[in-house]
């Protein structure tokens, strides 16, 4: 797909992702805002998303040009595309996509069937991002298009270091780093940094965690009153669950936090053998193999659905466990 083609003759453009967008959610919008932007300089584009974290505001151009309000005098937008993200999970922008004249979808995650008129979804790809660079004519890139698609494949890769890290990904991370932006100080600032209140949530999640299947899986919980009372708030859990896979012996982890209305977030992430979006399209979430998630609603006993998410994993090791026997 060449997405000016699927724009021509369009004024006025939306853009969304997901809710409690990451680095590839608003590196894509905005490196496609950018791009567009400068290939339609008569075009009006719009990014609308959840208010980004800190970091993501500092670091990705454009971020602070979004619209987190959901507001807009545009009553019908010619096109609107939805990045990184199926349709159900775009927060206040919905409405907007269903009104606007023609929809498109860019997308990586596995468990996206597609939402929009036009889908462009390859559950290979390490990232939204990565499909943007082969949706748009690089003829026109810069440095902070390049900035902006290069911290969404550097997060959602793990700094390259999970397994939907692929040659091309490589390469094209490879080619962005050509534009000449401060890429050591944004991998420190955007991936690795942590404010105080951040590294008193990861200790309270790491005390509290919980080894399951022998240490293959890590399990922990942080309820509404704990994030309060160590001065955070939701956006503040980031990254815990990541940490929680890095245990010696493990496959997988699973971190529940509880949000303000009462609903449970819950994130998965494996290693090498649980499938974690076969566990989250259980309870109507989604993502990728290695790292998905999902919420449950307040009145979800969310211990309850913990263990079964645990045993859900202790399946999926048994079951390789026993077709490495039948091998050997």
């Amino acid at each position: 797909m060449r997405i000016l083609d699927e724009l021509e003759g369009c004024a006025a453009i939306g853009i969304s992702g997901h809710e409690n967008p990451d680095g590839d959610c608003v590196g894509s919008c905005m490196g496609l805002a950018l791009y567009l932007k400068k290939a339609l300089p008569a075009a009006r584009v719009d990014v609308f998303l959840e208010d980004p974290r800190p970091e993501l505001k500092k670091n990705i151009p454009g971020a602070d040009q979004i619209i987190t309000d959901f507001r807009t005098d545009v009553e019908s937008y010619d096109a609107f595309v939805i990045l990184d993200s199926a349709k159900n999970r775009i927060s206040g922008a919905e409405a907007l996509f269903d009104r606007a004249g023609k929809t498109i979808n860019i997308d990586h995650h596995v468990s996206n069937p597609g939402s929009a008129m036009v889908n462009y979804i390859d559950g290979t790809s390490s990232s939204a991002c990565e499909l943007v660079c082969e949706v748009i004519d690089w003829s026109l890139m810069d440095a902070e298009i390049a900035c902006a698609l290069y911290i969404g494949i550097m997060t959602d890769t793990g700094v390259f270091r999970f397994s939907n890290t692929s040659k091309k990904t490589m390469q094209t991370a490879g080619e962005l780093l050509t534009y000449g932006f401060d890429f050591p100080a944004i991998i420190r600032e955007v991936y690795f940094e942590k404010t105080w209140v951040q590294q008193k949530m990861l200790g309270r999640a790491l005390l509290e965690s919980k080894s399951c299947i022998g240490g293959r899986c890590i399990v922990s919980t942080l309820n509404h009153d704990s994030i309060r009372s160590l001065g955070g708030v939701g956006k503040d859990v980031e990254g815990i669950v990541s940490a929680l896979v890095t245990t010696t012996g493990a496959d997988c982890a699973i971190f529940a936090h509880e949000r303000a209305n009462g609903e449970w977030r819950v994130s998965l992430r494996s290693n090498r053998i649980v499938d974690v979006a076969v566990i989250a399209e259980r309870y109507g979430g989604g993502g990728h193999v290695r790292a998905s998630g999902c919420t449950l609603p307040p009145e979800r006993v969310i211990q309850m659905a913990i263990r079964e998410m645990v045993e859900m994993a202790r399946a999926q090791i048994d079951a390789e466990k026993q077709d490495r026997t039948r091998s050997s």
